[in-house]
């Protein structure tokens, strides 16, 4: 079966250029400015859309998306809610791919089953479950794979080669490569060795390789995305986003505008790579 995601990475292919994939946390500040943001992104340049699910305990995160996901959750944020937000992007656009990406927990409480069978209802094309390692395929990988949804996962720098064939066992969609050892938001990503680790990846798989954490300017993406398949930006737009609340962290007139441009900026950036490259 075809993906979303399968075909925008084969339409970029034909255009010779990598995914600018974007990431911002479900329902902050607040639902319907979530909402107003996520509709906003394609027409900025985002390729591919990531949407975290808001947890209490996110153990990947850095303080920039920790903070955003408890802002959503105090603005009433659900995954029920995350679905319809979902939903309510695709009255509009039928072709973005929708990644959701975040934790087990929320998804084992909400039930395996009926969360695949209503996320892909909604319109979701893919998960990234941080949390669920190869050993654990049975429980989401294997059911979410067959409900047609991709299922990606995310290799580091410490996945070496003889680990990575199980990591890439049933991964689909794409391979988020995470370019640092830590947390998002922590550091700078270094493009030769990113160059390094794509290569290696994809001596062991024809899928595309997305890169993430570590990314923040248009410079950074365009170096990052002159080596790789895609590059996915988190925290930049999170932090963004952030500034542009009132002090009481509500949502102002430039909230939307704020996570718009840089997207704008970055997405440059990204499609910049290919004549960087040459």
């Amino acid at each position: 079966m075809t993906t979303r995601i399968d075909i925008r990475f084969a339409e970029l292919a034909k255009q010779g250029r990598s995914a600018f994939v974007t990431f911002l946390m479900a329902g902050d500040p607040d639902p319907a400015t979530s909402l107003e943001i996520i509709k906003a992104l394609p027409k900025s340049g985002a390729d591919v859309i990531e949407i975290g699910m808001p947890f209490t305990d996110p153990m990947a995160d850095g303080p920039s998306i920790q903070a955003a996901g408890l802002r959503a959750l105090k603005a009433g944020m659900t995954l029920k809610k995350t679905l319809e937000l979902v939903r309510s992007f695709r009255k509009d656009d039928n072709a973005t791919p929708i990644v959701l990406m975040g934790y087990y927990n929320p998804i084992y409480i909400y039930g395996v089953d009926k969360f695949l069978v209503d996320a892909r209802s909604a319109g979701v094309d893919g998960l990234i479950i941080v949390d669920l390692p190869p050993e654990e395929d049975d429980e989401l990988c294997l059911p979410a794979l067959k409900a047609g949804l991709n299922f990606i996962r995310l290799a580091t720098p410490t996945t070496d080669d003889k680990r990575l064939p199980a990591v890439l066992a049933n991964t689909s969609g794409f391979v988020y490569y995470v370019s640092i050892t830590g947390i998002t938001g922590a550091a700078t990503a270094d493009s030769s060795a990113v160059s390094e680790a794509v290569a290696r990846i994809k001596r062991h798989t024809k899928l595309p390789v997305c890169v993430g954490f570590g990314i923040r300017t248009p410079e950074t993406a365009r170096a990052i995305a002159s080596h790789a398949n895609g590059a996915v930006v988190g925290t930049a737009l999170v932090d963004a986003l952030k500034n542009s609340l009132d002090a009481e962290g509500r949502a102002t007139g430039k909230t939307v505008n704020a996570v718009a441009e840089l997207t704008a900026a970055l997405a440059q950036g990204v499609k910049g790579a290919r004549a960087a490259a040459e």
